[in-house]
């Protein structure tokens, strides 16, 4: 039987933190940033924690799981 192989976008999107979270990068600040206040793109420079809705998806295409 073939190895499990994880999902190669996924390997690039999402680090798993000492806690076992997921950490991923948040959208909407690679282009057209000048109608953005300096506020918004500040907060979206800042990783956050995927959400536990989506927590079992990320860790299936991880194979975490």
């Amino acid at each position: 039987m073939p190895k499990q192989k994880t999902k190669s976008s996924a390997k690039k999107r999402f680090r798993i933190t000492g806690t076992g979270k997921i950490k991923r990068k948040h959208a909407f600040k690679s282009h057209i940033l000048t109608k953005k206040t300096k506020k918004r793109k500040l907060a979206l420079t800042h990783d956050t924690v995927v959400h536990k809705a989506d927590e079992n998806n990320v860790k299936q295409m991880l194979r975490m799981k």
